[in-house]
C-alpha cells in the first residue's frame, strides 16, 4: 500500500509529457494505477474479512509520532474500492471526452491521478494528523480541477468557493484533531476510537470534526460551493461530486459514528443538518433545467442522506450507510457521466434544448433509468436495499420511542419523495420527447452516435447498480465487520435478537411500504412540478446560500479595506513609530513590573572598544544630522564597520568578516537606489515633529539599553551557548563554532533564513520590474568581442570584396571587459576595467576557499557568497549591465531556486536512511599528496547557501542596478532625462 501511495505521487508528474506525446490516450495509463490499487484491494479482501487487517507504516516524524501509515479495515477497502474503481473508469472517459484536445490535457491527467492518491491515502491512513493533511491536499487539488476552464470567470469563482469553504472547514477540523491527540496521547486513529474518550473537551473536538466534514460534503449551511462547482468538466463531477471528494465528508463521519453516536452533539448536529440537506437539495434540484445542476442538487440531497444514515450510530443504519455509500458513488457518477456523453454531444445540457434523445440513443437511455432506478430505490438494484435497510433502522428506533429516530424516519422519507421526483425529471429532460406550447410534439434533437468506449464507463457503473443489487448477501458478509463496530441499539432500547443483514428481500415490512409510498408520490410529485411552470421560477426566499457567501466576502473586504485605511497610511515614519511605541510600551511595561533587577556592567571588555565605541555615536549623532542622503547612508555604516572591529577584538573573526561584508553590499544597494531619489533629504516631504522623534529615539535606546542589562543580569544557569564548541566538534566535526552552528546545529532556522532571502530578492525585483522578471542581459552581450576574437585583423571592403588588412594595419582596439565598449565615455575608466579584469577570478578563488574552509575557519557559504557577489559588484560597476550580463550569463532564480533545493535536498535525503532530516554524515580519507582529507555533508548545505546568497546579490545588481539603468536609458531617449 505504501509503494501504491509513493507511485501515486510520482506517476502523474510523468503524464504532462506523456499527454504530449500520446494525446489523450495518455490516460489509458494513468487509468493503470488506480487498477493496480483497485486490484490490490480484491486481494485483501480474505484477510479483511478475517479480521487480520493490512496494515503497513513509516515513521514519518518520530520526534512527534507521526507516522505514514495505511490501515485497510472494512470502511477503508470499501473506500479503495470506490476511490480507485471509479476513478479508472473515469480515467479511461476521459480519453473520450478530452479526445481531440490537448491545451492543459496534462495538467489536467496530472492532478487527477493525483487527487486519486490523495484520496486513496485519506480513506487508509491511521494516522489522524496525516489524514488533515491529505485532506487540505484534496481541497487544493480539487481547486486546480474546477477551475480547468480558468479562462472563465465562473470557474474561477466556483474554484475559489469550494477552496475557501473546504479549507476554513478543515482548518476548524484541525483544531478538533489537536484537542482529540491532546486528550488521548496518540496520533493514532485506530487507537483514538479504541480509547474512545469522553468529557467536554471532546465534545467540543466532535464538534470541529463534523464542520470540518460537513463542509467537506457539502452539507448545510456548506451546500452552496456543490453546485457551483458543476463548472468544473463532466469528469471532475462524476469523479470529485459523486464518488470521492466529498465522499471524504461522509468517511470521516462514518468513522467515528461507531464510537461517538452518542455523545451529547453528536446526532443532533448530524441528523439535524442531515434531513435539512436532503430535503433542500431535493427540493431544488426538482427547479433545475440544466442537467448538471439537477444532478448537483441531487447530490447535496443524497448527501445529506448518507449523513443522517451512516451518522445515525446503530449497527442496522452503519450496515444499510454503507451499503447506499457504495450504491450512491455507482449511481450518481454513472449519470453525471451521461450528462458528459450528452454535452459532449449536442454542446447543450438545458432541458428545455433536448427532444427525442432517448430514441436515437436506446442504450444510454435504458442504462440511465437503472441508474436512476438505483437512486429512487428500485428493486433489484443495491440502491433498494440500502433504502430498505436505512428505513427498518429508523422505523425499530422510532417505534421504542426514539426521538432522533422519528426525526430521520420522517426527514429521508420525505427526502425519497423528492428524490424519485427529480430522478423522473433528470429522465424525462434528458430523453422524452417534450411538446411545444400547443401541444404539438417538437423535432427530435439531431444525435450523433458517440463512440462506443465512451459510452463504456457509465454502462458498466449503472450495470453494476444491479449486480450489486443481485450480491447481497455477498456484500452483507464482507460489510458486517464495519456494523459489528457500532452499538447494537441506541441506549435504554432494547437490542434486537439478532444481528441486522442485508438483503434484497425482507417481506412485507414497514420499510417496503414506506418505500413504495415514497415511489408512489415521488411520481406524482414530478407531474405537478412539470405542469406548474411557475414552481421553477418563484424564488421560496428572497436570497440563496450563494448570496449569503458573497455578500460576506464583500463584508470582509470591506472590512479589511477599513483596517488598512486607518493602519496603512502610506507613511514609513508612522509605521516605523509605531513599532518603536509599541516596543517601548510593552518592554516598558515588563522591566517596571518586574519584581527586582539585578545588573553586573564592567566599564569595558577591551580597550579597543573605548576608541571605537565614541566614533559609533559620532556617527550616529552625525547621521541624523545629515542633510544629503549618501553622508546619511555612509555614517550609518560607520557604525556597522565599528561593530566589525568590537567583533574581531572581542574573538569572533567569522562575525566581523560577515559583517563587514554585509556592510559593503548594502552600502551598494544603497548606491543603486539612491541614484533614483533626491540627493537631498526633505525635498519633497520634509521631517515633521522632530522633538517627539528625538524623545521616541531616547526613549528606545534607553528601553533597549535596559532590557540588555536586566535580561543579561537575570541569567541563573549555565548558558546553552557554553557547550556549543564541544558540540560543534563532536556533532558537526568542526572547529567553527558559528559555522557549523548554522548549517548542522540550527540547519532548520538556517533553512528559514534562506527563505527570507529568496523571498526579500523576489520582493525587490517585484518593485523594479514592471512587467515580467526575464532576464536577458545576457542576451545583449553575443555582439560584444569575445577575448578569442580581440586583435584579430579587420575586415575591410574592397573592390574584390571584404579581406583582412595586411600585418602592419591596427588591429581592434583592446577591451579589458565586454560591457566596457557600452560604458559612456564619461563613465569609463580603463584603469578601473584593468583592476576588476586582474582582480575578478582571484576574488571568486577567494570565496571557494572561504566556502569550503568554513567549516574549521572563519568562513563558510553566507560569507563566500557575498564576497562572490562583490565580484560581481566590482564587474557591474566597471562595465556596467551588459558586463554584468556577460558575468553572470544566468538568471539569479536558477540559482536562488538551486540553492534552496540543494538545502532542502540536504533535509530530505537522510530520511531516506532513517536518519532525522539534516543528519549530517563525516568522511575523511588519506589522499595521496593531498594527504589526510575530511568532508562533512553539512557542507553541500553550506553550498547552497553560497548560491542562495549570490543569487541574492545577483538579482539586487540585476533589479536596482541593471533594470534601472534600462529604464533610465529608455527615459533619455525618449527625452524624459537630459
Amino acid at each position: 500500500m505504501l509503494l501504491l501511495l509513493a507511485a501515486f505521487c510520482v506517476v502523474p508528474l510523468a503524464l504532462p509529457w506523456l499527454v504530449s506525446r500520446l494525446g489523450a490516450r495518455a490516460f489509458y495509463i494513468a487509468a493503470l494505477l488506480p487498477v493496480a490499487a483497485f486490484v490490490q484491494a480484491i486481494l485483501a479482501t480474505p484477510a479483511v474479512l478475517s479480521g487480520d487487517i493490512p496494515f503497513e507504516a513509516y515513521d514519518w516524524i518520530p520526534a512527534l509520532e507521526i507516522q505514514i501509515s495505511l490501515r485497510m479495515d472494512t470502511l477503508g477497502w470499501l473506500l479503495t474500492l470506490v476511490v480507485t474503481g471509479v476513478g479508472a473508469l473515469v480515467m479511461l472517459y476521459c480519453r473520450w471526452y478530452f479526445g481531440g484536445k490537448t491545451q492543459g490535457v496534462g495538467q489536467f491527467s496530472a492532478v487527477l491521478l493525483a487527487f486519486a492518491g490523495a484520496m486513496y491515502g485519506l480513506v487508509l491512513t491511521d494516522d489522524i494528523v496525516v489524514l488533515v493533511m491529505l485532506w487540505e491536499v484534496t481541497s487544493i487539488l480539487s481547486y486546480l480541477l474546477i477551475g480547468f476552464y480558468h479562462a472563465r470567470g465562473a470557474s474561477r469563482r466556483a474554484a475559489l468557493q469550494a477552496l475557501l469553504v473546504t479549507t476554513i472547514g478543515g482548518l476548524v477540523m484541525l483544531v478538533g484533531v489537536v484537542l482529540l491527540v491532546v486528550e488521548t496521547g496518540t496520533t493514532s486513529l485506530s487507537e483514538i476510537l479504541a480509547i474512545a474518550p469522553t468529557g467536554a473537551v471532546v465534545d467540543a473536538a466532535l464538534v470541529l470534526l463534523l464542520v470540518g466534514a460537513l463542509s467537506k460534503s457539502a452539507i448545510f449551511p456548506f451546500h452552496f460551493w456543490l453546485p457551483g462547482a458543476m463548472a468544473a468538466p463532466t469528469p471532475v463531477s462524476a469523479y470529485l461530486h459523486a464518488a470521492a471528494m466529498v465522499k471524504a465528508g461522509i468517511y470521516l463521519i462514518a468513522r467515528f459514528a461507531p464510537v461517538f453516536a452518542f455523545a451529547a452533539p453528536w446526532r443532533p448536529i448530524v441528523i439535524s443538518l442531515g434531513v435539512f440537506t436532503m430535503l433542500l437539495g431535493g427540493f431544488q434540484a426538482l427547479r433545475e433545467s440544466d442537467l448538471k445542476r439537477i444532478l448537483a442538487f441531487g447530490t447535496v440531497s443524497q448527501l445529506g442522506f448518507l449523513t443522517v444514515v451512516l451518522g445515525y450510530g446503530t449497527q442496522e443504519a452503519a450496515l444499510a450507510g454503507l451499503a447506499l455509500l457504495l450504491s450512491h458513488a455507482m449511481f450518481k457518477s454513472a449519470l453525471f457521466l451521461v450528462v458528459g456523453v450528452i454535452d459532449r454531444q449536442l454542446s447543450t445540457r438545458d432541458i428545455s434544448e433536448l427532444s427525442g434523445v432517448g430514441r436515437q440513443a436506446p442504450v444510454l437511455a435504458t442504462f440511465s433509468a437503472i441508474a436512476v432506478a438505483c437512486m429512487a430505490g428500485i428493486i433489484p438494484t443495491i440502491g433498494f436495499v440500502a433504502k430498505e435497510g436505512a428505513l427498518t433502522a429508523f422505523v425499530e428506533e422510532a417505534a421504542h420511542g426514539e426521538a432522533w429516530a422519528w426525526v430521520a424516519l420522517l426527514g429521508v422519507s420525505i427526502g425519497s419523495v423528492l428524490t424519485v421526483g427529480y430522478g423522473l425529471r433528470f429522465l424525462w429532460g434528458a430523453f422524452a420527447t417534450k411538446r411545444d406550447a400547443s401541444g404539438a410534439r417538437r423535432e427530435p434533437t439531431s444525435w450523433p452516435d458517440p463512440p462506443l468506449g465512451f459510452l463504456g464507463a457509465p454502462v458498466v457503473l449503472a450495470a453494476l447498480t444491479v449486480v450489486a443489487g443481485i450480491a447481497t448477501p455477498w456484500l452483507d458478509i464482507v460489510l458486517q465487520p464495519y456494523a459489528a463496530t457500532a452499538a447494537p441499539a441506541s441506549p435504554g432500547i432494547e437490542p434486537p435478537g439478532s444481528p441486522p443483514h442485508l438483503a434484497l428481500w425482507h417481506g412485507f415490512e414497514p420499510a417496503l411500504w414506506i418505500s413504495l409510498a415514497t415511489l408512489v408520490l415521488g411520481a406524482l410529485v414530478f407531474v405537478i412540478t412539470a405542469r406548474v411552470r411557475r414552481f421553477v421560477s418563484v424564488r421560496v426566499l428572497p436570497f440563496t446560500a450563494t448570496d449569503v457567501y458573497n455578500v460576506t466576502l464583500r463584508a470582509i473586504a470591506r472590512l479589511a479595506v477599513l483596517v488598512t485605511t486607518l493602519t496603512q497610511r502610506g507613511s514609513l515614519p508612522v509605521y516605523v513609530g509605531t513599532i518603536f511605541l509599541v516596543f517601548v510600551a510593552a518592554e516598558g511595561t515588563a522591566l517596571l513590573a518586574g519584581p527586582a533587577w539585578q545588573a553586573a556592567l564592567d566599564a569595558w571588555q577591551s580597550p579597543a572598544q573605548l576608541a571605537v565605541a565614541p566614533l559609533m555615536i559620532a556617527a550616529g549623532l552625525l547621521a541624523v544630522n545629515a542633510r544629503k542622503r549618501y553622508t546619511g547612508v555612509v555614517l550609518v555604516s560607520v557604525t556597522g564597520l565599528g561593530m566589525v572591529v568590537l567583533f574581531a577584538t572581542s574573538g569572533a573573526p567569522d562575525l566581523a568578516l560577515t559583517q563587514i561584508l554585509v556592510e559593503t553590499v548594502t552600502l551598494v544597494a544603497f548606491a543603486l537606489v539612491l541614484r533614483r531619489i533626491p540627493a537631498r533629504m526633505g525635498e519633497h516631504n520634509a521631517s515633521v515633529w522632530p522633538v517627539a522623534r528625538a524623545v521616541l529615539a531616547i526613549a528606545v535606546g534607553a528601553t533597549m539599553a535596559l532590557v540588555a542589562i536586566v535580561a543579561t543580569g537575570a541569567r541563573v544557569e549555565r548558558p546553552i551557548s557554553d557547550a556549543w564548541p564541544m558540540l560543534a566538534y563532536e556533532i558537526g566535526h568542526g572547529r567553527n563554532v558559528v559555522n557549523v552552528a548554522l548549517v548542522d546545529l540550527r540547519g532548520w532556522d538556517t533553512m528559514g533564513e534562506l527563505s527570507v532571502l529568496i523571498l526579500a530578492a523576489t520582493g525587490v525585483a517585484s518593485l523594479v520590474f514592471v512587467t515580467h522578471r526575464a532576464d536577458t542581459l545576457s542576451e545583449f552581450t553575443s555582439p560584444l568581442p569575445r577575448l578569442s576574437t580581440r586583435g584579430r585583423p579587420l575586415l575591410v571592403e574592397t573592390e574584390e570584396g571584404p579581406r583582412a588588412r595586411t600585418a602592419d594595419t591596427r588591429h581592434r582596439p583592446q577591451t579589458w571587459l565586454l560591457g566596457g565598449q557600452k560604458v559612456r565615455p564619461e563613465n569609463r575608466s580603463i584603469i578601473l576595467e584593468v583592476i576588476v579584469r586582474v582582480l575578478f577570478h582571484s576574488i571568486i578563488i577567494v570565496s571557494l576557499y572561504v566556502l569550503f574552509a568554513g567549516h574549521n575557519l572563519p568562513g563558510g557559504g553566507f560569507a563566500g557568497g557575498l564576497i562572490a557577489g562583490m565580484a560581481l559588484v566590482m564587474r557591474y560597476v566597471a562595465g556596467g549591465r551588459y558586463e554584468l550580463g556577460a558575468a553572470a550569463p544566468t538568471d539569479a532564480g536558477r540559482l536562488l531556486g538551486t540553492g534552496m533545493i540543494i538545502a532542502v535536498g540536504c533535509a530530505v535525503v537522510p530520511l531516506f536512511f532513517g536518519a532525522p532530516p539534516l543528519t549530517s554524515a563525516f568522511f575523511e580519507i588519506e589522499v595521496p599528496v593531498l594527504g589526510h582529507v575530511e568532508f562533512v555533508t553539512s557542507t553541500i548545505f553550506d553550498i547552497g547557501v553560497y548560491l542562495v546568497v549570490i543569487g541574492l546579490v545577483l538579482d539586487v545588481l540585476r533589479s536596482l542596478g541593471a533594470e534601472v539603468d534600462r529604464q533610465t536609458q529608455e527615459m533619455r531617449a525618449q527625452g524624459v532625462l537630459s
